[in-house]
């Protein structure tokens, strides 16, 4: 028996499927063997009545092959084999005639596999009996049941998962007939919840008229589904349930899900209640705030959060993620059942934003993973004002994004509130019990347009005559469930009148709320909120202790073979450790993370090459060169220090900067006593994240009053390797820093990035770290510092030349510049004898004090700022002015770098090293000959003769 001939079964129809997708875009990308089969179908004579895909399913329900008869088991009648091949094809492409949509303007598509025409049945043939897992009864009975089961309010695509997951959906979807049998009191809380959604809405309406709010209204399924979720996760033992979404229904959640008070909402839209008084608090609209409270289930309490968000649509996506990860973390969920993800999306941002399809490809990932999300999409079938599907996208949903996850989609009917539960529960359970994504895609409409002072009949003619007949799905739902006695006569339009009566009230309309104060069940910030950066706190740690640190930093596991090149690191560690040697950057970086967690500190760190570090310094993860499982090669040293040590993670994250950038935010904000940091491959791929930097990073606190102490450590310095690998863009960091918002450092030597990182969790502050992080400079000798440094010393904002008094010239530069300027300065001593060179080491906040001390003792020195950047890029034009503030009254300021520039480096070594030079030669001057110094020495006592 061939290949293709074993595997003609109806289980296997998407396997066929995808082969054929595969020999249409390449013939030569499928084994021989079905190459031949689908040559034969595509060249046969049956061709003109099926598809290849169409001749596949034929075959597979008939016992026939590329139109030849295959004779059938004995005993097995055609239509039972035809009945095979029908619930085949339900399961693959029922969800395509399924009746998901409210709006009836575009009708139901025809599938020709789904007809028993296809099969070349005769009307005889429908009344044979069949019987095939849960449908039974005459043919014609069985297509009823596949119709009921798979083309009702909910389509179903799961035909794509591993067998385990399709049996699992088969099992729980095809018995029930695609629904989910709910018991009165089930039902009139649906109800409650569909009617408080709409309730709200039209109450806004009418007392706010005009007043942008972005409605829910044609999408108000969406507020039982959500209820149905965290009431049933409860169940499951969810602990926690972080929520992210866009402005779309914010409101309505925030009141009917979480029990913000009506009257709290209200002020916000009468312009009475802010954030804060706090002129450092901007504070944000009403559809962008977060909140978070604890509600009771049947599990126990849950703590409910609501990211906060700005406008960029799926932005907070892998924020809550992050945010999700660091809970699980905290509790030790190992498992990641106890904290439950939710992401709400809009159909057209869901397809059209690259975040995510990152974000879907970091779900599986070990340093990402949270278990799963539920994912639902508020699909309201226009995106602003496009509703046209051969505008929106190019793939026939707006979830087959899904699909890069391996994760099944529901797409259910907002109109049947009933279906879009059952969807909630299945979601829910596939997520607890797989471990992975699963969509829903709530298809709706959208009453208004994008805001409330949008016309959609502008662009949507045809869409909004309909939606203007549409009687809203409470109403249809209050009929149904009058009609089934489950609600009395009229107690549709009481529960209307009961509920707009609690809004006039202003009283929290969620009875289970457990709480509006600190939750138990939420991270403690309160110990770093009203702290200022100048609170000193010691990072310095005994000299014992980093010898016995730096020693296990440089151990391996017995019979472990570390590459020759990273054992010739662990060698110099060693030497280091013992105080043999001076400690280069990576060794101060890697005692930095060692000595915070024996102190019992987490320590994050990923990127895109953080566990070796891009310019391989870092050795964080080594490899066993003799391993031969690949599950088995890698040790991480920082994970063997202590029995009661931290938990570290050094992650080599996928090559993702947006979503990965933006889960470390979020990872940042629910772990307060961690460091956490992402570094960038070269510095400047930071700018694929700069939603997240601008929109969460710089103005989170401002907006939302939300801490965080996420660390960038960004590869920073011209070296001649071109435009995209010299800047790490410092400048636009420096014009995002405002109101004490984050820190901005460019740190010179071993021992300041170990103090920084050190100061970054033992002060009690928490702001964002921006670190320009050197290349070259992390071999440098001249960076390199003693053991001394680390157990003695502290971070310095401010690091002054000790080696010069009374400067005629003090250059002032930051980085790998400052060592340069120091090689070309003592290449000729006498010459630049006069010229001291100062180190700013932190930008922002802007340590004046410490700069105007150092200054000071310099009178009348001419001060140069020196950077390598151009003149309209690096720091310069950002601190000018609080260089000149921090001068002595004598003293003048001028500035060395490269001319302006549209490009942040030249391309071409020859020119860079002309530049370089350049830069340097302006910041140091020309030299002092003898003869000018003699020419002085008149004029000197002059001026001291006349006092």
């Amino acid at each position: 028996m061939t290949q293709s001939q074993t595997i003609m079964s109806g289980g296997n129809a998407a396997f066929i499927e995808g082969l054929y997708e595969a020999y249409l875009a390449d013939p030569g990308s499928v084994d021989a063997e079905w190459r031949a089969y689908f040559d034969e179908l595509r060249g046969g004579a049956r061709e003109t009545a099926h598809s290849a895909v169409q001749q596949a399913f034929y075959d597979l329900g008939t016992g026939r092959r590329g139109g030849v008869a295959v004779s059938a088991p004995q005993g097995v009648s055609g239509a039972q084999q035809a009945a095979g091949a029908l619930i085949t094809a339900y399961r693959v492409y029922g969800h395509i005639s399924a009746r998901t949509n409210p709006l009836k303007m575009r009708g139901l598509p025809v599938v020709p596999e789904l007809t028993p025409e296809f099969y070349g049945l005769s009307e005889a043939d429908l009344n044979e009996p069949v019987q095939d897992a849960s449908f039974s009864g005459p043919l014609r009975d069985v297509i009823a049941q596949l119709q009921e089961t798979y083309c009702g309010s909910i389509g179903f695509e799961f035909n794509y998962l591993p067998a385990p997951e399709r049996r699992w959906f088969q099992e729980r979807i095809e018995p029930t007939r695609g629904r989910g049998p709910y018991r009165p009191e089930e039902r009139r809380r649906l109800m409650q919840k569909l009617n408080a959604a709409e309730g709200l809405e039209r109450y806004l309406h009418i007392k706010y008229v005009g007043q942008k709010r972005f409605s829910l209204e044609g999408s108000e399924s969406f507020i039982p589904l959500l209820d149905r979720i965290i009431q049933q996760a409860g169940k499951y033992g969810v602990k926690e349930t972080v929520i992210g979404m866009a402005h779309r229904g914010r409101l309505n959640v925030l009141v009917n899900i979480f029990g913000k008070k009506p009257s709290d909402l209200f002020a916000e839209f009468e312009g009475k209640k802010k954030l804060s008084d706090d002129p450092d608090i901007a504070g944000d609209v009403k559809y962008h705030m977060g909140y978070s409270s604890d509600v009771r289930t049947p599990g126990g309490p849950m703590h409910l959060a609501l990211a906060f968000n700005p406008s960029h649509l799926e932005i907070v996506s892998p924020v809550v993620h992050g945010s999700v990860r660091a809970r699980q973390d905290r509790r030790g969920d190992t498992e990641r059942k106890q904290v439950l993800p939710i992401t709400v999306h809009g159909d057209a941002a869901v397809s059209g934003q690259g975040v995510v399809m990152e974000t879907l490809n970091l779900s599986r990932l070990r340093g990402f993973t949270t278990g799963g999300a539920v994912r639902i999409v508020i699909n309201n079938q226009i995106g602003f004002t496009i509703s046209d599907p051969r505008d929106t996208r190019s793939s026939r949903y707006c979830t087959d994004v899904a699909k890069i996850a391996n994760a099944p989609v529901l797409h259910v009917n907002g109109d049947d509130p009933e279906a879009v539960a059952y969807a909630g529960d299945l979601a829910l359970e596939y997520r607890q019990t797989f471990g992975k994504d699963v969509f829903i895609d709530l298809i709706s409409f959208r009453r208004h347009g994008h805001n409330e002072a949008d016309d959609p009949t502008m662009t949507q003619p045809i869409m909004y005559r309909e939606i203007k007949g549409h009687p809203g799905t409470r109403a249809l739902y209050a009929q149904a469930l009058e009609q089934a006695g489950v609600l009395g006569a009229g107690e549709g339009d009481q529960l209307v009148e009961r509920y707009r009566d609690r809004l006039d009230a202003g009283d929290a309309v969620v009875e289970e709320i457990e709480n509006l104060e600190q939750s138990k069940l939420a991270a403690d910030w309160s110990e770093y909120v009203h702290t200022h950066w100048t609170e000193d706190t010691p990072t310095a740690v005994p000299q014992a202790e980093l010898t016995e640190l730096g020693l296990k930093l440089s151990q391996v596991p017995e019979g472990f073979q570390p590459h020759r090149g990273v054992k010739r690191v662990l060698d110099a560690r060693r030497a280091m450790a013992q105080g043999e040697q001076p400690l280069d950057w990576g060794m101060g970086e890697m005692l930095a993370y060692a000595s915070l967690l024996v102190e019992g500190f987490n320590v994050r760190l990923d990127g895109q090459d953080s566990g070796r570090g891009t310019f391989v310094h870092r050795h964080a993860v080594l490899h066993d060169q003799s391993a031969q499982d690949p599950q088995n090669e890698e040790y991480l040293g920082l994970a063997h220090l202590s029995p009661e040590q931290g938990r570290v993670e050094v992650i080599d994250s996928t090559l993702s900067e947006e979503a990965v950038v933006a889960f470390e935010y979020g990872y940042s904000t629910s772990e307060p006593k961690a460091l956490v940091a992402w570094e960038a491959q070269f510095g400047d791929f930071a700018n694929g994240a700069q939603a997240v930097i601008d929109q969460f990073l710089s103005a989170g606190e401002s907006k939302w009053q939300r801490l965080s102490g996420l660390t960038l450590l960004l590869p920073h310095g011209y070296e001649g390797a071109g435009p995209e690998h010299s800047s790490a863009r410092l400048e636009r960091y420096l014009q995002l820093c405002a109101q004490k918002n984050m820190q901005v450092v460019v740190p010179s030597s071993a021992a300041q990035i170990f103090h920084l990182l050190r100061r970054q969790v033992l002060r009690p502050y928490r702001k964002p770290l921006i670190v320009m992080t050197p290349k070259s400079l992390l071999r440098n000798k001249l960076a390199m510092s003693p053991l001394t440094d680390l157990s003695e010393g502290r971070f310095h904002e401010v690091i002054g030349d000790d080696s010069v008094q009374r400067a005629r010239r003090v250059v002032i530069s930051s980085g790998k510049l400052h060592w340069e300027l120091v090689e070309a300065r003592d290449a000729d001593k006498e010459g630049f004898a006069g010229t001291a060179l100062v180190r700013l080491e932190q930008l922002y906040p802007f340590p004046a004090q410490a700069l105007r001390a150092e200054l000071a003792r310099h009178p009348g020195a001419q001060v140069v700022w020196a950077q390598e950047e151009p003149e309209n890029q690096g720091a310069w034009l950002m601190i000018w002015e609080d260089l000149e503030k921090a001068l002595a009254e004598d003293q003048t300021l001028t500035h060395a770098s490269r001319p302006r520039s549209a490009s942040t480096a030249a391309g071409y070594a020859s020119v860079h090293t002309l530049e370089q030079a350049q830069v340097i030669a302006a910041a140091l001057g020309e030299p002092v000959t003898r003869r000018d110094i003699e020419a002085q020495v008149p004029l000197a006592e002059e001026a001291k003769a006349q006092g």
